[in-house]
């Protein structure tokens, strides 16, 4: 496929008839991993590739790291990536456009892009966040590639306003975003009795985030979600794992956990043999 296909098929995905299950991928092994397992789409995570490349999430990671990353996630798998590029690198739209064409560049077919500014400080205007979505767009359309742009809102993170506003802001923000050129809407950390309402209220596809109390994904479906992805819930949950192993083997001088059930190493070197072919 070539690129400019795999981002329509993302853009498709978003409209059933089945809801996008989309894993997140902090590397070229676990991207193999999903992709192995059936998903048709893959998402990075910014929090999973920032501390795969040894820096906190929040834009800590450079973005040249970051960009590299991404390259190596999407060139390691045959279905569309989209990129988490959290705020866009950068304050202004040109900085998110000079982003988005290294995203490109490295062979993704999407991003998501966060309307926050940092923990503590406001969101960003909604006007000027539609002014970042529109130079995202403008910046696919010159390199050729119908950008599929998942347009993160942070109301229901962040905690703006009263809890009994955050669902009108929502989807206020909702409509300035499709209207720029989003795709897609993800209300970040909404309570679970909200996604009903966000799904019914905002007219196009939203993005809800799998974490504590969220319902199966058939329910999503059935609520009229169209996309769920897991952040950095896998590479979390893989980390624990390892610690798991580490204070295993320090505290008892045994293996346990650690031969429970690796992956064998001759189906590794399989996984990644196909990504050496496809280079």
């Amino acid at each position: 496929m070539t690129q400019k296909s795999k981002a329509q098929l993302l853009r498709r995905l978003h409209h059933g008839p089945r809801i996008l299950v989309l894993p997140n991928a902090w590397d070229a092994a676990s991207a193999r991993i999903f992709e192995t397992a059936g998903f048709r789409a893959i998402a990075t995570t910014s929090g999973g590739v920032a501390v795969s490349l040894g820096f906190p999430d929040g834009e800590n990671a450079p973005r040249a790291e970051m960009l590299a990353a991404i390259h190596r996630i999407a060139r390691s798998v045959a279905v569309p990536v989209t990129a988490d590029i959290e705020a866009g690198y950068g304050a202004k739209p040109r900085d998110v456009a000079a982003t988005v064409k290294g995203v490109i560049a490295a062979g993704a077919v999407g991003i998501n892009l966060e309307d926050g500014r940092g923990a503590g400080k406001p969101l960003r205007d909604i006007g000027e966040q539609a002014e970042r979505i529109r130079a995202a767009r403008e910046a696919g359309s010159k390199a050729g590639v119908p950008l599929v742009i998942n347009g993160r809102c942070d109301v229901y993170l962040r905690r703006v306003g009263d809890e009994s506003e955050r669902l009108e802001h929502t989807v206020r923000r909702a409509r300035a975003y499709f209207e720029a050129g989003a795709d897609c809407i993800f209300p970040i950390l909404a309570p679970a009795g909200a996604i009903a309402a966000l799904a019914r209220e905002i007219e196009g596809p939203i993005n809800v985030m799998v974490g504590a109390g969220t319902a199966p994904i058939a329910e999503l479906e059935r609520l009229g979600v169209a996309r769920v992805s897991f952040g950095s819930g896998p590479m979390r949950a893989a980390m624990a794992t390892a610690r798991k192993i580490a204070q295993e083997i320090a505290q008892r001088g045994t293996y346990e956990t650690l031969l429970r059930d690796p992956i064998p190493s001759a189906e590794m070197n399989q996984m990644m043999q196909t990504i050496a072919r496809r280079r």
